[in-house]
Formats: C-alpha cells, sequence, structure tokens
C-alpha cells in the first residue's frame, strides 16, 4: 500500500528516466493527473493520458531532446533533469507568494497546492498567492 502517490510518481518519473524509458505507468489520482497537465504544458512530458481496460493507471510518455553528439543514445537527453519532492508528509513547507524559490534561476518550475488548485511558480507569483510546495522540477 502506497501512503505518499505523489512521491511514488515522482520516483518513477525519475526512474525512467534514468534508463530512457518512453513510457510510465503510474496510479491515476486527481493529484497525479494536475501533476501531469503541469508537466505537459511546461514542455516537461509528451503527454498523459488513462488508459481505458484499467482506469487505476496513468500512463505518462515521457519527452527526449535530441541530441547529434551522441549517436548510441538513440532517445537523447531527457527533458527531466531531476524532480524533488519539497513537503513530504511528515514535514509540510508552506510558503507566501513572496518566497517561492526560484530553482535553477527560472529554468526550473516549483508546483506549488494553492487555494486555486495546483499551479506552477510562475504562475503563484502572478496570482499572488502561496501555498503548500508540492515538488521542484528541472
Amino acid at each position: 500500500m502506497i501512503i505518499d502517490t505523489i512521491s511514488d510518481t515522482l520516483t518513477r518519473i525519475r526512474n525512467a528516466n534514468l534508463v530512457h524509458k518512453s513510457t510510465v505507468v503510474i496510479i491515476n489520482t486527481k493529484m497525479n493527473r494536475n501533476i501531469c497537465e503541469i508537466l505537459y504544458n511546461e514542455g516537461f512530458i509528451n503527454n498523459f493520458f488513462v488508459f481505458d481496460s484499467n482506469k487505476n493507471e496513468l500512463i505518462v510518455n515521457l519527452k527526449y531532446k535530441n541530441t547529434s553528439s551522441n549517436p548510441n543514445n538513440f532517445r537523447g537527453k531527457p527533458c527531466i533533469t531531476n524532480l524533488k519532492r519539497i513537503s513530504k508528509s511528515g514535514l509540510r513547507i508552506y510558503s507566501n507568494y513572496k518566497e517561492i524559490p526560484k530553482i535553477l534561476g527560472g529554468l526550473g518550475i516549483v508546483i506549488i497546492s494553492t487555494s486555486q488548485g495546483l499551479l506552477t511558480d510562475k504562475e503563484a507569483r502572478c496570482y499572488r498567492i502561496g501555498g503548500e510546495l508540492i515538488c521542484a522540477v528541472w
């Protein structure tokens, strides 16, 4: 039984990227769908969908950059370099919009759970909304 589905999702995506898998199967929850939607909108994954035969699985197609310098690596370099869980079940991390950290000087994103739903750090600063820092992606 999985207690923290967000950490499980991030770990599955991170491990699939390390072995250059094209797809990864994660648990279908509302939070995971919203995280995948943000990753898709920010250009970190190709797409995601629910497979019809089993509604509990969400299939995520990972995105890779083509690099001509390494011909042996046919998929290229992963668009997601790393994922890091910030707020954990044992220690919740909250921030107002002024103190939301910038990842790699704005190249990465922080996913924040707010009263308006899940937002990226840029959207939260724009709307002047703080919340729980879920994870960082770069």
